[in-house]
């Protein structure tokens, strides 16, 4: 393998989920707090995919889709060290290459600051916002006392 080669996979034994979770659960607004089983059924439930530069893993991300119409993307990250050498772009384009993913009508994601790394790929703001509505609890994850 040449060196800084980066490969991607699909295989969840390869996946360090410790690294992702750590990350994840600390690192992100979004899954802070994260208690560690819910981490584990929201990768059994999805599609994931991991990014590996010379075998060790620095990318992540997690697609929730019925492989057939629809999909949300979430959970994407590229490790500190490594951001700003196009990986992240890398493994969106191998993730929509993915056979699972081709034909689907609507794959949607949420980001705050990263719309850059998005649009691409053929991301834009939603058409018509006024139809899309949430129900979102934002202190899951906390426990109480």
């Amino acid at each position: 393998m040449p060196a800084n080669a980066l490969t991607f996979s699909t295989d969840r034994d390869a996946l360090d989920l410790d690294m992702v979770y750590a990350f994840l659960s600390q690192e992100t607004a979004w899954a802070q707090g994260m208690p560690r089983d819910t981490f584990e059924r929201a990768v059994a439930g999805s599609l994931c995919f991991g990014a590996y530069l010379d075998g060790k893993q620095i990318a992540f991300a997690r697609v929730i889709t019925d492989q057939a119409t629809f999909a949300y993307l979430c959970d994407v990250f590229v490790l500190p060290a490594q951001r700003g050498k196009g990986y992240a772009s890398a493994l969106l384009g191998h993730i929509f290459a993915s056979p699972a993913l081709r034909g689907l009508r609507r794959i949607v994601l949420v980001t705050t600051d990263a719309h850059r790394v998005y649009v691409p790929h053929g991301f834009t703001s939603l058409a018509n916002p006024e139809r899309y509505m949430e129900l979102h609890r934002p202190d899951v994850y906390k426990t109480t006392a």
